[in-house]
């Protein structure tokens, strides 16, 4: 871990809490370059855009990728309040995102979502990016207590 990660991650849960405030899913992200700024932050979607792809790394990644070259994009990191999906780990790979952090795990995220929802894709962001040609580092759960707290009561 480097010496900001834990600072990160509490803006990205802090980013999911505005999420969950606003009606949609308790998730956040935001993209810090190689000199520790914040360059961009983006939260879920799903339910004020009614679009299913709003998740915030890959709303983050349309925006990342639209405002900064792809060399950019592979000195940064991408901080998460919970694990990446298959979804948005492949929004991240394409992107040229080389390094993530994430707070909550799937797995003890699907333990929390229990049977409530049935969109379950259990696949962690380690598996999608183990196959591929470019190494991306992957750091997590960090604070994953804090991190669930963002999701208390959401799923029920």
């Amino acid at each position: 871990m480097h010496e900001n990660d834990l600072k990160f991650i509490r803006i990205a849960i802090d980013i999911a809490r505005r999420a969950r405030d606003k009606g949609n899913h308790p998730f956040g992200s935001l993209l810090v370059d190689e000199a520790g700024n914040v360059l961009l932050e983006a939260e879920n979607t799903v339910t004020t855009d009614r679009d299913c792809t709003g998740h915030a790394e890959t709303n983050l990644m349309r925006l990342a990728s639209q405002k900064y070259d792809r060399d950019v994009l592979a000195q940064c990191t991408l901080y998460t309040s919970t694990e990446p999906c298959p979804m948005c780990s492949g929004a991240i790979f394409w992107g040229n995102v080389r390094r993530v952090v994430f707070g909550l795990s799937q797995e003890r995220l699907y333990a929390m979502i229990g049977e409530a929802d049935e969109d379950v894709f259990l696949l962690p962001c380690r598996t999608v990016f183990r196959d591929v040609r470019k190494p991306i580092e992957v750091v997590g759960p960090v604070l994953e207590d804090e991190a669930g707290m963002v999701h208390d009561g959401f799923w029920v």
